[in-house]
């Protein structure tokens, strides 16, 4: 025991003194210069507690080149993983690419069932590329590590999936306030249409009898042969309906932007008359604004191309120019304006609604209406916008043009006049768009302004011309 204790003493004193020879900086030392100070025991037991330190490291060494392999392993399914998924949103691109152009040829012909197909094939591939987006950020999310990383991803993922909806809701503004536009619009038909089925008496038989006299003339128009007065009667009724439904609809629009109408109506009647008191109360817009686009759209209408070329065939082979305008009137009867102008865009036809567009709809007033020029830019491009606002436009300028083609068919055509402001009223040739009580209702009243032209016709019957009666001053 006591010769352990003397042994263990001697192992103390000997570490002791070499690690007073050889502080911190003898691991930096030469292994040569470390012997030179040792003694054989020394030198024996450092070899010992080396061997086992050597070992020590040997087994590190070891694990490192153990998890380098475990890393290079994982970095290879990690590049692996990468390529899958870059083939995967190779193949969804070319599959939205295939789907776009379905969905671009669908337009022209018109193919709406093509076209529901197409865009289902668009959304489902977009989808498609989101779900791996997601999947790509998530890997990389995990790789990265870091709360740092990781919130800016969640903010850039976050704002990116909020703006979408953020466009949405722009949309759906834009859409109900042009079905709130439509509301307004059914329900000025709607009062129109109580109106005049809301008389009593003699009136409401008298107005059922006009009604049954113009269904018979729109059936005369639809199997007549020849081009006959009754069905230019007809045809101009229906210009009317248009007319009436297109300005409401623009009043609407125009109610919906919080325009001052009376501001509005006072710069329309300024443009026939110098006097700058408004004769038209607020009640009453409408038929201001029905003259305004009546004025624009018939202007020219006794030319037989309203003056969009220098065309002289009305008088140079006269019967040949009626056949064929008659010809084109049943050609075009029947059509949709908008199919028609989406395989001729740039026919006569097409040619006059972009010209009387352009002329009724202001630049400002369509960026007011609208909140931007994208109808005009399509109209001065030769397209025509499938706009719902467009359309309506569509309907009048389709029997103003119906009207004009009968007019230059029948020999001779009609004669076009229009009541001045402050003519005296005359019964035969206009009637009011305000119900007067009975012939009484006349007196001491003159024409504010013509909302609609009137036509006299070879067998001597007259449409009259649509006036607003104003107090005589």
């Amino acid at each position: 025991m006591a010769s352990k204790v003397s042994n263990f003493s001697d192992l103390i004193q000997r570490v002791t003194a070499s690690c007073l020879l050889h502080p911190l900086a003898a691991g930096r030392h030469d292994p040569d210069e470390i012997s030179d100070h040792r003694t054989g025991d020394e030198s024996e037991d450092d070899h010992r507690y080396k061997t086992e330190d050597e070992e020590e490291d040997d087994e590190v060494e070891d694990g490192e080149r153990d998890g380098f392999r475990v890393l290079d392993g994982a970095r290879s399914e990690r590049v692996i993983e990468m390529e899958m998924m870059m083939g995967q949103v190779f193949d969804a691109v070319s599959a939205m690419k295939r789907a776009y152009v379905s969905l671009q040829e669908s337009h022209c012909p018109w193919d709406p069932d093509k076209m529901r197909v197409a865009d289902v094939a668009v959304v489902a591939e977009l989808r498609r590329l989101g779900v791996l987006r997601e999947r790509f950020r998530r890997s990389v999310g995990r790789e990265c590590g870091g709360r740092e990383r990781r919130l800016g991803t969640a903010g850039v993922t976050l704002r990116e999936v909020v703006a979408p909806y953020e466009a949405a809701v722009e949309e759906l503004k834009k859409e109900v306030k042009v079905r709130e536009a439509e509301v307004q619009n059914l329900t000025e038909k709607l009062k129109t249409a109580t109106r005049l089925g809301g008389g009593g008496g003699g009136g409401g038989k008298k107005g059922r009898s006009h009604q049954s006299k113009r269904k018979v003339s729109c059936s005369q128009a639809q199997v007549a042969a020849v081009p006959v007065p009754e069905i230019f009667e007809a045809t101009m009724s229906s210009v009317n309906e248009a007319s009436k439904s297109f300005t409401s609809l623009l009043l609407s629009l125009m109610r919906s932007a919080h325009w001052d109408i009376g501001a509005a109506v006072r710069s329309i009647e300024s443009a026939t008359s110098t006097t700058a008191e408004s004769a038209v109360g607020a009640h009453h817009a409408r038929y201001a604004l029905e003259s305004y686009v009546n004025r624009k759209i018939f202007q020219g209408f006794d030319h037989e191309t309203f003056y969009m070329d220098g065309s002289l065939s009305s008088l140079l082979h006269p019967d040949q120019f009626r056949r064929e305008c008659f010809t084109q009137y049943r050609d075009m009867k029947a059509m949709d304006p908008i199919e028609l102008l989406g395989i001729l865009p740039t026919c006569h036809f097409g040619k006059f609604c972009s010209k009387k567009f352009l002329s009724i709809v202001h630049p400002k007033m369509e960026e007011s209406l609208f909140g931007d020029l994208e109808q005009r830019r399509q109209v001065l491009a030769g397209n025509h916008p499938r706009s719902q606002f467009y359309g309506e436009f569509l309907g009048l300028a389709k029997a103003v043009w119906l009207l004009h083609l009968l007019a230059f068919s029948l020999d001779p055509p009609p004669s076009h006049f229009e009541a001045s402001r402050g003519a005296e009223f005359h019964l035969q040739y206009m009637e009011s768009v305000v119900r007067l009580s009975g012939g009484r209702g006349v007196v001491g009243q003159v024409v504010g302004f013509a909302v609609s032209p009137g036509f006299k016709l070879v067998n001597g019957s007259v449409i009259k011309a649509r006036v607003y009666l104003v107090p005589r001053t």
